[in-house]
């Protein structure tokens, strides 16, 4: 990976990237390491929620064009993509929450499935060449909650509405990619389109509910006990700049071969570093040097799953992408961001780009 900045650089600089959910914790992240590419990027998402969001607090309608409308919004959205004429899009854009899926079942179709729909009819309407990077979720797998690692091969399904939206969405891009981005007809409609499976992010500033580690931090920054929920549960807990960065480097090697890698990778941790969530918690703790917690006893809770592993055998060969950090080292430096947040909330965007900094350090030296 030597000179990957530097590449990365080179593929983005000047270029226009469209990023859907440019107000959401991940966006937010993207367009802050496409700022530092020198990218010139227009994002749609809805409003920040509050005055903690990771966009509000780095100032992100500095970063970017931002169009504060709905995926739901075909039209505006087809208008605002044409406007632009975008080299890159990366979609974003999602109702993300497997616990509000349950209360928001018909909405969290909509958003996943025809959002998604939405994005690649307009992308369908541009006349220019544009890579499409589509993120889906871990979650799209037919999850039987067994000692497995999913490969992209692999059966969809969803037992929650979240779930199952996003394996419509994956539906709704085969078909767009069959029927009108066909790779063996790219020389004619000059659209490459890829999906991106990530695991479990973590990173600093997210602030969604029933979310594990926004969870955590509030509670011991309010000095107020942990309420833990599935303590035995497992997942591909992951930093965020690591599927960010497989990405950036998927939507790069689709300039390189556009047919090639117009494909569908899983991003996750190594096999070996799939932690509990008590193990989440019991770690965060540490670091931060007090706190504790309860295990909760809510036999009516919606169903999560327990287990979910992912094979990321595809993006490692194919891609050269390789997670940098471990589970507990992504939680030390996901910790730190909030600490040195809390102390002083007007650095929150010296800090993000500090540990994107950082990352790419990692990624120069491997």
């Amino acid at each position: 990976m030597e000179n990957l900045v530097m590449t990365l650089a080179e593929v983005y600089k000047g270029k226009k990237v469209f990023v859907t959910g440019h107000t959401g914790f991940k966006g937010s992240w993207l367009i802050s390491w496409l700022h530092l590419l020198g990218a010139e990027i227009k994002g749609y998402a809805l409003a920040p929620t509050g005055s903690l969001d990771l966009y509000t607090v780095i100032k992100g309608d500095n970063l970017c064009q931002s169009i504060i409308a709905d995926i739901r919004d075909a039209a505006k959205l087809k208008e605002e993509v044409i406007a632009f004429q975008p080299d890159f899009v990366f979609h974003l854009a999602a109702q993300p929450l497997v616990r509000l899926s349950y209360e928001i079942a018909s909405e969290t179709f909509d958003v996943n499935a025809m959002g998604t729909a939405n994005m690649l009819e307009a992308i369908k309407a541009l006349t220019k060449p544009c890579v499409a990077l589509m993120v889906t979720t871990d979650k799209v797998y037919h999850n039987i909650e067994q000692q497995y690692f999913y490969k992209e091969d692999d059966k969809l399904g969803g037992y929650d509405p979240y779930s199952a939206s996003k394996a419509c969405a994956e539906l709704v891009i085969s078909s767009y990619r069959s029927s009108f981005f066909n790779p063996a007809a790219y020389s004619n409609h000059q659209k490459s389109i890829s999906v991106a499976r990530a695991g479990n992010v973590i990173g600093g500033g997210d602030q969604a509910k029933d979310r594990i580690i926004p969870d955590i931090v509030r509670a011991l920054s309010s000095s107020k006990e942990i309420e833990v929920r599935n303590p035995k549960a497992v997942r591909p807990w992951q930093h965020v700049l690591e599927p960010l960065h497989g990405y950036l480097l998927l939507a790069a090697k689709q300039v390189e071969d556009p047919v090639q890698f117009s494909d569908a990778y899983n991003f996750g941790p190594l096999p070996q570093d799939n932690l509990t969530v008590k193990d989440i918690v019991e770690t965060a703790i540490g670091i931060w040097g007090e706190g504790r917690y309860a295990e909760q006893q809510n036999i009516h809770a919606p169903h999560e799953a327990g287990l979910l592993q992912l094979d990321i055998q595809k993006a490692m060969n194919g891609l050269g992408w390789l997670p940098q950090l471990t589970a507990k080292e992504a939680i030390a430096k996901t910790i730190g961001w909030y600490r040195e947040f809390y102390g002083q909330p007007s650095i929150a965007f010296a800090i993000t780009m500090k540990d994107i900094a950082s990352y790419t350090a990692l990624l120069s030296n491997h």
